[in-house]
């Protein structure tokens, strides 16, 4: 099953990542992979671009299938391979209510991190407005503050006890919040949250490997 399927990745892109943790927490070892340099845009050449036109990683093929929405190859994973590894949707409709909920509202806090990191690394100094950084800034410390909330009325995980596809598509953009420098301190639910689940054996396995040579860097520290 596995080896008929090919995943393109960039270390420390939660989309990629995502994957991954899917791909172990089903028992999906010995796929076909190739780790790509953001740097070297080897996510803009044409063994990407034959599979997805967009240019961008994750790329993924399933088969005959092409899903390079890390959401849509997860969602895939999970309902073809329901019997195999570890069951992600929950039974208790309760339970699924605030997964799927927590699962597409983690859209919105990808989108204001990714606002603070593509300002910050992709705007020349001299072009950036403190207006600006500021903003975004204030945007992302109001959304944690809506995630402190929550995860201080659950218990481990995301939709209760039961670690769930809420917990593959949203623990990688906390673990790049602390890699860039976010304040444990300020965040302890935050904090506890990744500190439970960090040691996951799919986590573990797939950690982005240029995150163990390179040391935190401090984008997130004011937030």
């Amino acid at each position: 099953m596995a080896k008929d399927m090919t995943l393109l990745w960039g270390s420390g892109s939660p989309p990629c990542w995502r994957i991954q943790i899917m791909l172990e927490e089903k028992q999906l070892q010995g796929y076909n992979q190739k780790l790509l340099s953001f740097e070297k845009k080897e996510h803009k050449s044409q063994e990407v671009l034959d599979i997805n036109p967009r240019g961008q990683i994750p790329t993924f093929k399933c088969g005959n299938h092409i899903l390079n929405e890390s959401y849509a190859a997860c969602f895939f994973l999970e309902n073809q391979y329901k019997s195999q590894g570890n069951k992600l949707i929950p039974d208790s409709p309760d339970a699924q209510a605030l997964m799927y909920q927590r699962m597409f509202e983690a859209v919105t806090l990808h989108q204001k991190m990714v606002e603070i990191v593509l300002y910050n690394y992709k705007v020349p100094e001299e072009e950036r407005h403190d207006s600006a950084v500021q903003r975004n800034k204030e945007a992302l410390t109001a959304e944690l503050k809506l995630w402190e909330g929550y995860l201080n009325k659950t218990d481990c995980c995301l939709a209760g006890k039961e670690f769930t596809l809420a917990d593959v598509l949203f623990f990688p953009l906390i673990a790049f919040l602390f890699h860039f420098g976010l304040s444990s301190e300020s965040h302890p639910a935050l904090a506890k949250y990744y500190n439970s689940l960090k040691d996951r054996t799919s986590i573990k396995a797939t950690w982005p490997p240029t995150w163990q040579k390179i040391p935190e860097l401090g984008t997130m520290k004011t937030i």
